[in-house]
C-alpha cells in the first residue's frame, strides 16, 4: 500500500470512529425512549385495565391501533426527513409523540386511549425508518450494518431499563389522587420531549454540518458516500410505487412481518404473563423478571451479530434464532414453573433479537433504493393478536393463559417453520458486503 492510500485509510478509520462516537450513543437513547414510549402500556395494563374498565378486546384493540397511525405516517415521514433535514425532522418527531405519549396519562376512557394511541402511532412514524435513512448519509455501505447493530441494541435495553423503573412507578407512585398508571404513561412521556430539543442543537443532518468532523475528515466521507451513490444510480432506482410492486420488498416483509408476531406479543404481554404466575408477585417483581430475558438477549444480540460478521453468513443466522424462538413460544403456554417460564421468555427475546442484525444486513443485499434515498422499510404488515388472546390479569385463571400463549406460541412456530426455510433456500447465497 502506498503512502497516499495508507493516508486516506488513516483518515476513513479516524472519521468512522468519530460518526460512531458522535452519532449513535445518541441514536440508540433516543431508540429506548422510543420503543419504551410504544409498549409501556403493556406494563400501565396491570392497573389501567380494571380503573378504566377496559375488557379484553378493548386491550388488543388499542394495542394494536397504535400501528395504524404508524402505517400511514411511516412512508410520508420519511420522504420529508430527506426533504427537511433529519435534523429539524427528528427533533419534531420527539417533541410530537412525547406529547402524545404524555396526554395518554389523562384520558378518561377506553375511546379516549384508543385516540391517544392512534395519535401516538401518527407522531412516532417515521423515527426508526429515518435513522436508517439517516445512518446511510454517515455510514458508507461496509460499515452500515455494524452501525444499524448497534442502534438495534437499543431494543432489549430499552426492556432492561423500563421494565424495573416501570414495575416501581405502579407500586409506589400514587400522587395528587391520580392512579400510579397514569404517572407511569406521564413519566415516560416527557424524555421524548426534552431530548427532541436537544436534538435540534446536537444533532447534525449532514457529514457537512458536523462540527466534530476536520475538512479532510468531511471530503472523505462525502466522496465515498458519493461514489457509492454513484454505483446505485447505475443500478436503476425505484419510485414508491414500484417498491410495492417488487418481489424482493413481500419476500423481505414476509419473515419481518412474522417476527413482529412475537415481537410485539411479548412486548406487550409479558408483565400480564409474568404477573399471572403467582399472585403473590409485586409489580415491582414483574418489572425485574422481565428485564431478565432482556438482558439475555442483549448478551446473545451481540454474540450473533458478531458470528454473522466473521462468517460473513446472514441467513441462518436469522433463522435459527427465530426457530428456537418459535419452539419456546410454543412451550411457554405447557408450563406453571415461574423459573421454567421465565426461561423461555428468554430464549423467545433471544431469538426475536437476534434476528434482527443478521436479516438487515441480509435485506441490504437484496434491497434497492427509494426515489428518495435509503434502505425501504419491511414491517408495514402487522399482525394484530386480539382474536385469539386474551389480556392477563388477576382475574384471568391460569388455565385460560396457558392456552392463551400455546395459541400465540403455535401460530408463530407454524410461521418460523414455513417461513425461514423457505427464505434460507430462496436464494443461493452470495458473497456478503460488511
Amino acid at each position: 500500500m502506498s503512502d497516499p492510500q495508507k493516508a486516506t485509510s488513516a483518515v476513513g478509520a479516524r472519521t468512522i470512529r468519530k460518526v460512531q462516537l458522535q452519532i449513535l450513543p445518541v441514536l440508540f437513547v433516543l431508540y429506548v425512549i422510543c420503543y419504551l414510549d410504544r409498549v409501556n402500556v403493556g406494563f400501565a395494563a396491570l392497573t389501567m385495565n380494571k380503573d378504566v374498565a377496559i375488557t379484553s378486546d378493548q386491550f388488543g384493540l388499542l394495542t394494536g391501533i397504535f400501528f395504524i397511525g404508524y402505517f400511514l405516517f411511516e412512508i410520508p415521514s420519511n420522504l420529508l426527513l430527506h426533504k427537511i433535514g433529519a435534523r429539524i425532522w427528528i427533533a419534531r418527531i420527539l417533541i410530537s409523540w412525547g406529547i402524545a405519549a404524555t396526554l395518554t396519562g389523562f384520558v378518561q376512557n377506553v375511546h379516549q386511549l384508543y385516540w391517544a394511541r392512534f395519535l401516538l402511532g401518527l407522531a412516532e412514524a417515521g423515527y426508526v425508518p429515518g435513522v436508517y435513512l439517516y445512518l446511510t448519509y454517515w455510514f458508507p455501505k461496509r460499515e452500515q450494518a455494524r452501525a444499524l447493530a448497534l442502534f438495534l441494541l437499543g431494543l432489549p435495553v430499552s426492556s432492561i431499563v423500563g421494565s424495573p423503573v416501570s414495575g416501581y412507578i405502579l407500586d409506589h407512585v400514587h400522587w395528587l389522587g391520580l392512579g400510579s398508571w397514569r404517572w407511569l404513561l406521564i413519566f415516560e412521556g416527557i424524555p421524548p420531549i426534552l431530548f427532541g430539543f436537544l436534538t435540534y442543537f446536537i444533532l447534525p443532518s449532514r457529514p457537512g454540518d458536523a462540527r466534530f468532523l476536520t475538512g479532510d475528515e468531511k471530503e472523505w466521507i462525502q466522496s465515498k458516500l458519493k461514489s457509492e451513490e454513484q454505483e446505485k444510480s447505475n443500478q436503476g432506482r425505484y419510485s414508491v410505487f414500484q417498491t410495492f410492486t417488487d418481489a424482493r420488498v413481500w419476500y423481505l416483509i414476509l419473515p419481518y412481518s412474522g417476527l413482529c408476531i412475537g415481537r410485539y406479543t411479548m412486548s406487550f404481554w409479558t408483565p400480564q404473563i409474568i404477573k399471572s404466575l403467582s399472585s403473590g408477585y409485586s409489580n415491582t417483581t414483574v418489572g425485574l423478571l422481565v428485564m431478565i430475558p432482556s438482558l439475555a438477549a442483549a448478551v446473545a444480540m451481540i454474540l450473533i451479530s458478531r458470528s454473522s460478521d466473521q462468517r460473513l453468513e446472514r441467513k441462518f443466522h436469522a433463522a435459527l434464532p427465530v426457530l428456537a424462538a418459535a419452539l419456546a413460544l410454543a412451550l411457554l403456554g405447557t408450563t406453571r414453573s415461574p423459573l421454567f417460564s421465565v426461561g423461555l421468555l428468554a430464549f423467545v427475546e433471544i431469538g426475536i433479537c437476534g434476528f434482527l442484525a443478521p436479516f438487515l444486513g441480509h435485506a441490504q443485499r437484496v434491497s434497492f433504493r427509494l426515489r428518495s434515498g435509503g434502505w425501504p422499510r419491511f414491517d408495514y404488515i402487522r399482525w394484530e393478536p386480539r382474536r385469539l388472546c386474551r389480556p392477563f390479569d388477576g382475574r384471568a385463571h391460569q388455565s385460560k393463559n396457558r392456552q392463551c400463549v400455546r395459541r400465540l406460541g403455535l401460530c408463530q412456530c407454524l410461521h418460523a417453520a414455513i417461513v425461514c426455510p423457505v427464505g434460507v433456500c430462496s436464494e443461493k447465497q452470495a458473497p456478503i458486503d460488511r
